[in-house]
Parts: C-alpha cells; sequence; structure tokens
C-alpha cells in the first residue's frame, strides 16, 4: 500500500531543506510553523535519524539529512509527473512520452518527429529534456525517460536497443592559417604531433572511444589539449587557436570565416545520433515512433 503520512513527511523535509529555514518553508506550504516542525519530529523519530540541526539563525541539514536530499528530490520530481499524468487522463489525454536527446538533436531530428506525433496522437504530452549522450542509458534503465536521441553505438546492454538515424563523414578542422590548411586531403597520420580538441569522454564515451582507436589504429595517440562538451565548441576552440579537431562534415554550417575544413584521406564515417529506449518496457508510443524512424530510414536508402 502507498503510505501517504511518508509521502507528506517527505515533502514537508523537502521544503524545509530547501528554504533552510521552519518559518519560511511553513509560509511556502501554506501552513503555521509549529505544526510543520512537529512533522519533521515525527518524521525524524520515525527514521530513527536527526536530519536537521536547529539554531535560531534557520534548520541546517545533517550528514543523514544531506545524504537523503537527493533521492527526496527525485521522488518529488517523479510525484510532480505523477500528478501531471493524472490531470491528463481526467482532462482525456492519452498519455505522455518523455524524450532525452543532446542539442543536436533537438534541431536535426526532433521537429520533423514531434510534428508527426502531434499529427497522429493529438492527445499525447511530449515533454523533451537535453542530456548528454553519457546519460541516455541510465535514465532509459530508471525510467525516467522513454526515448533517447542521443551519439550512441555498440552494444548498451541487455535491455536498451537502438537505431542508428545520422551518420556522418569526419573531416579535419583547423585555423586557415594552419600549415596542413594548404593540402587538399589529410591523412590521419599526419595528426600525430598535432594538438586535438577532442568531445568529452565524460560526455560521450562510445564517441570518444571509437575516435581515440581509430587515432591508434593508423599508429599514434591523440595529442589532447582540449575536452569540451559540444562539437560546436570544439570549432570555437579551433577558431581562437587553441589546436585542431576531427568533426562531423555538417560543422561546416557553424564554422567562422578563420576555420577551414579539409576531408580525410581515409573516409571515417561515425553515428552522429542514434535513437535508443528500453526494450523491457514495452510502449506502444515508443514502438510507432521507431517504426515511423524506420521507415524514414528505409525511405532514405531507396533514394
Amino acid at each position: 500500500m502507498i503510505n501517504f503520512r511518508l509521502i507528506r513527511h517527505l515533502w514537508l523535509f523537502l521544503a524545509v531543506a530547501e528554504e533552510q529555514n521552519f518559518g519560511r518553508a511553513a509560509k511556502r506550504l501554506g501552513m503555521s510553523q509549529p505544526p510543520l516542525s512537529e512533522q519533521i519530529q515525527v518524521l525524524e523519530q520515525g527514521l530513527k535519524v536527526r536530519l536537521f540541526e536547529r539554531s535560531r539563525k534557520g534548520a541546517k541539514l545533517t550528514a543523514v539529512g544531506a545524504a537523503i536530499l537527493p533521492a527526496v528530490q527525485k521522488f518529488a520530481e517523479q510525484l510532480e509527473r505523477l500528478e501531471l499524468a493524472v490531470e491528463e487522463a481526467v482532462a482525456g489525454q492519452s498519455g505522455m512520452l518523455t524524450i532525452g536527446s543532446i542539442s543536436t538533436a533537438m534541431f536535426d531530428v526532433l521537429p520533423g518527429l514531434i510534428e508527426g506525433l502531434k499529427e497522429d496522437y493529438p492527445h499525447l504530452t511530449v515533454s523533451v529534456r537535453e542530456i548528454d549522450s553519457v546519460e541516455a542509458v541510465p535514465a532509459l534503465e530508471a525510467g525516467d525517460i522513454d526515448l533517447a536521441f542521443a551519439r550512441l553505438d555498440g552494444d548498451l546492454g541487455t535491455s536498451i536497443k537502438s537505431l542508428p538515424l545520422l551518420e556522418d563523414r569526419l573531416v579535419v578542422a583547423m585555423a586557415n592559417d594552419h600549415p596542413l590548411a594548404s593540402r587538399t586531403r589529410i591523412s590521419l597520420p599526419s595528426l600525430a604531433d598535432e594538438p586535438l580538441v577532442m568531445f568529452a569522454r565524460k560526455v560521450s564515451p562510445v564517441y570518444f572511444d571509437n575516435l581515440i582507436a581509430t587515432c591508434r589504429a593508423s599508429g599514434f595517440s591523440p595529442r589532447i589539449l582540449h575536452e569540451v562538451r559540444s562539437v560546436a565548441s570544439q570549432i570555437a576552440f579551433v577558431s581562437y587557436g587553441q589546436g585542431i579537431a576531427l568533426v562531423p562534415a555538417s560543422l561546416k554550417k557553424l564554422a567562422p570565416e578563420n576555420v577551414v575544413f579539409r576531408p580525410l584521406t581515409q573516409k571515417l564515417n561515425v553515428v552522429t545520433t542514434a535513437v535508443a529506449w528500453n526494450g523491457d518496457w514495452p510502449n506502444p508510443v515508443v514502438e510507432a515512433v521507431i517504426a515511423r524512424l524506420r521507415e524514414k530510414g528505409t525511405r532514405k536508402k531507396q533514394n
């Protein structure tokens, strides 16, 4: 059974933790301070721990209180999502789809996809949140999102399924006065001594590791001068004279005048966007989206 009393106590705890003051928390909750203090004491007694250090200056979290705060915050977010889903169901909505997406996919993939969803499911609520590629699989496994659009490739685990959507050819981005800029094509081994601006591993491990492996297969370990959070940042750093970068060819549209692109002698394609979903949790809308994306991919190949 759902322990609604505990849920209320956790909600009160969160308010006090965020305000760091019982008086302000009570005002925010629309109640007086004494009942709030009593309810927090009941929670502490039930958990058999002290959650706050009380003083005239306010209420400071104890070590235990600080340790449980992130879990309570996540629980509160899930409750808000549940409340929204219930409200939409009562209002006649057909459901909610939560999408996690890297920034580039928000421009390249999502606009057309969401437009199509609105036509097919006029009562569907679509929620989009920006994520890094490294967050995609954990968020899908936890059920925080239903679909992920990110730089993903290879084995993602037993439950996570994926479908490559966009691929691009890697090119070399460099300042227009760089010695290599005079060449029409550049071999990968010629970059062995060049300082590189790389897409950070913590943001997209698969993308990073594949690029490192490709360089090592060409006989060198890349000299990484900077790790950045986006491909757009790679171009920006190159324009500042902070090294060169291996980037998807489509990034040419973002380049300032002092940055040039040169193709590699060998063809190196990378998955720039894939869609992923949790195969263990059937969802008719997710299945419809994947079918739509597969059909679109098939049409592209035929054309």
